[in-house]
């Protein structure tokens, strides 16, 4: 029997059948892209699905043909034009969800159905266990537009290391999600067409294990590899995307992203390089 919650939020679609939960993003207009108000909704979602002891597990997801696609064009637009500090507590906002996602008592697997960029990708990275669509596209691309990927760079870098993250931070490329699965930000590729028996099959295993012992397990693993200051990184990691989110570079990169142009800082066609001497 499916259980559809109560309390329906507006930007998610939420079930919960056999000890499974399962979330969908639910704005495919915007290909699932966040703002303010899913940021909100989902960080109750899984407040609540956390102090549930009916649940197992969570299973995250988006709805149509895309994960999440990051940070909403109208979401956007409204902070480039806020304070220092508006920015700066909206990224604690962000780091929350992502630090209460991250550090969910229960086992939860990202079901990377289609494209994940940006916070889409920090979302892949802060689930136990990442099953992507073979047709999924990913990347992180702040820098394209001034800013980088500080509140979701704890959770990227703990998924694909440093070494990984100093290439795919700088350039932005897109990659797929073979190469996801090369870096080890997800565990599994499957065909889209059996993209949910590869995620039952997870959550079978799970549910096949002992509650107490899987949550001390997560604990366990976490506890070895994250810095336990946890709240000094969130506030430093807001500090700089609120600071280059107001920076000149910053509100030329968003301005040229929401006006379709290219920024300031790419080279004209045709303009002189240096000669070799």
């Amino acid at each position: 029997m499916v259980n559809v919650m109560s309390a329906s939020p507006t930007t998610l679609q939420v079930e919960r059948e056999s000890g499974v939960a399962r979330i969908a993003l639910a704005r495919p207009e915007v290909h699932n892209a966040f703002d303010d108000v899913l940021i909100a909704e989902l960080t109750a979602t899984l407040e609540q699905l956390d102090a549930d002891a009916d649940v197992r597990a969570v299973v995250l997801t988006g709805s149509g043909h895309s994960f999440s696609a990051g940070a909403d064009l109208s979401w956007m637009r409204r902070m480039a034009q806020a304070s220092a500090e508006e920015n700066r507590a909206d990224a604690l906002r962000l780091a929350r969800l992502m630090r209460l996602l991250d550090g969910l008592s229960k086992p939860t697997i990202a079901r990377v159905n289609g494209a994940a960029f940006g916070g889409g990708v920090g979302l892949v990275a802060c689930c136990d266990i990442a099953i992507a669509s073979e047709t999924a596209m990913l990347g992180l691309s702040e820098v394209k537009l001034g800013l980088v990927p500080a509140v979701i760079s704890p959770y990227v870098i703990a998924a694909i290391g440093v070494r990984q993250a100093r290439r795919w931070f700088q350039t932005a490329e897109s990659f797929k999600a073979g190469e996801a699965q090369r870096m080890g930000l997800v565990h599994e590729v499957a065909s889209p067409q059996s993209l949910d028996t590869h995620v039952q099959h997870q959550c079978d295993l799970l549910l096949k294990n002992g509650p107490v012992a899987v949550k001390e397990a997560k604990l366990l693993a976490r506890r070895m590899a994250m810095p336990a200051d946890a709240t000094t990184v969130d506030a430093a990691n807001a500090d700089l995307i609120a600071r280059l989110r107001v920076s000149p570079e910053g509100q030329e990169g968003l301005s040229a992203f929401l006006d379709k142009r290219k920024p300031g800082w790419i080279p004209r066609e045709g303009a002189l390089s240096i000669p070799d001497t």
